[in-house]
């Protein structure tokens, strides 16, 4: 097989959904995967073509191993990104909505909780979340006041124990919220995967990026 890179290029991925979407964007640009992360405890992945190496990484640290070189290119949710760059901002060229993993940033509280009486202009929540930046901004555009406490999973028991009287968190089914009797009240934002780029790695090794880069575009083109 023809090699889609000539120059060695480290690809960021976390486990789950985003790696398993990104599959057959891969096979469309003709690279195969040599192992499976859910099955191996390999954290460094071959590919069929040697010059393209894959990098598993928790979702939270794709965008931080590829400001910083470790990673040349990688794949993160808008919801990642957004978090990021309030933390560490620059450093990232995006330019690729892939439009996998699809999902949206949303407002739950429990069943019998009055969400509308409780968000009007003045007023005062508690909110449990990992998206700080996306919940404080959409409640201050509301004109609400909140506390954010700050949570990495489970984030479905806060209302349930009165943590908090709301969650800001990603929902694709909705299912584990129904199945905690909690409801979602107000969308925030859609979020899809975007390919993002170390800017220094795409000025310097353009020759080999651009076609990987290249080969994301037609092959996200294709399952539109």
């Amino acid at each position: 097989m023809k090699k889609i890179v000539n120059k060695s290029i480290t690809l960021a991925l976390s486990k789950g959904r985003i790696f398993e979407d990104t599959m057959p964007l891969l096979a469309e640009a003709g690279i195969k995967v040599n192992d499976n992360p859910e099955k191996s405890r390999k954290l460094i992945i071959q590919t069929s073509d040697p010059n393209l190496r894959i990098l598993i990484l928790r979702a939270s640290d794709v965008p931080t191993y590829v400001q910083y070189g470790a990673a040349d290119i990688g794949i993160a949710g808008k919801d990642i990104l957004i978090e990021h760059s309030a933390q560490q901002p620059g450093g990232l060229y995006q330019p690729i909505n892939l439009n996998i993993a699809r999902c949206r940033l949303a407002v739950a509280v429990r069943q019998d909780f009055n969400y509308k009486d409780a968000v009007k202009q003045g007023s005062r929540l508690r909110v449990a979340t990992k998206y700080i930046r996306s919940a404080r901004e959409h409640f201050a555009a509301k004109g609400v006041h909140i506390d954010l406490i700050k949570l990495y999973g489970s984030m479905e028991l806060a209302p349930l124990v009165g943590l908090a009287d709301a969650i800001v968190d990603i929902v694709s089914t909705g299912d584990t919220l129904k199945a905690n009797g909690l409801v979602v009240v107000e969308d925030i934002i859609p979020i899809s995967s975007r390919l993002i780029v170390n800017q220094a790695s795409l000025k310097n090794n353009v020759a080999s990026l651009q076609p990987i880069i290249d080969a994301f575009s037609r092959a996200t083109n294709l399952y539109e």
